[in-house]
């Protein structure tokens, strides 16, 4: 395994300045927005930029495409064609009569994929949507070029400790205002929004652990990155990355969201998402 400690310091912000378009800010990126019928439900996606290998986002649990990428759009759309989703019940994709799963969560992106005649794709998730790259390359493999991880988990023992005593007792009041707030902008449904709610924290307190062997059975191009002071362990990000043959690992300071400026985690103004594009851009283009 080729492990990449990286403390992002101040050439690295300067590098990622120096690449990306300073007029491609947050408010300034433009995207082209539609809904496809996928297994069921009616699934909202944005496609921003241009580029041979798409980039498949994959938000965090509770949120929308936003609230987890907003801030790191722009700076990897400078460089690749982004393609960001919203799972089922989150954000504006529609819900189906069905828990949530990681392995289906996968299965949608993979139609999604399908309906848009991609046949080829990177995938980048963050949290949930980590869990949901790992199972998109076990189960459509096809469609894999490279995945990036960050903060996801495939073990129950990757969570900080107290994660799963704290988490069947979690109530609505627990969410983040942030991922409420995003939601009701863009589905002003609170019911729906306390559906996504008790959707997410069902799969969380029901989460079921992938086998070593089928990470081990991963044969893209791999990049593992955390923060130091992440929700998901160093020792676990790392255990990951040396399950499959070549891949890489980043830490990096900062809590979880915080290198992509997740709404939350993210100081306003700070480097960090310009930096993670930086270091996601050159694994792609390897």
């Amino acid at each position: 395994m080729k492990i990449i400690i990286k403390n992002i310091l101040a050439g690295i912000f300067i590098m990622a300045a120096t690449q990306v378009n300073a007029q491609q800010t947050p408010e300034k990126m433009k995207a082209t927005s539609a809904h496809a019928p996928v297994n069921g439900i009616n699934m909202y996606y944005e496609v921003y930029g241009n580029g041979d290998m798409p980039l498949v986002l994959l938000h965090g649990g509770g949120s929308t495409i936003q609230t987890t990428f907003e801030n790191i759009i722009p700076f990897l759309a400078a460089s690749n064609k982004v393609i960001a989703i919203e799972a089922q019940a989150h954000g504006r994709t529609t819900d189906r009569d069905t828990p949530e799963s990681f392995e289906q969560d996968a299965d949608d992106a993979a139609a999604l994929l399908k309906h848009l005649n991609i046949t080829k794709a990177n995938f980048m998730g963050f949290s949930n949507g980590g869990t949901t790259a790992l199972q998109i390359a076990i189960r459509h493999p096809e469609l894999v070029n490279k995945i990036v991880v960050i903060a996801g988990a495939y073990q129950r023992e990757g969570f900080m400790q107290g994660f799963f005593d704290f988490m069947p007792t979690a109530t609505f009041d627990s969410m983040p205002q942030q991922l409420k707030d995003a939601f009701m902008k863009v589905n002003p449904n609170h019911a729906l929004l306390v559906n996504v709610f008790e959707k997410d924290k069902a799969r969380m307190v029901n989460f079921k652990d992938i086998s070593d062997d089928q990470i081990r059975g991963i044969k893209v191009p791999a990049l593992f990155m955390v923060g130091d002071k992440d929700v998901i362990t160093v020792d676990h990000t790392m255990k990951m990355a040396r399950l499959i043959a070549g891949a890489q690992l980043s830490v990096i300071p900062g809590i979880h969201g915080e290198c992509i400026g997740e709404a939350g985690s993210g100081a306003p103004g700070s480097k960090l998402p310009q930096s993670t594009a930086l270091l996601v851009n050159e694994f792609l283009d390897k």
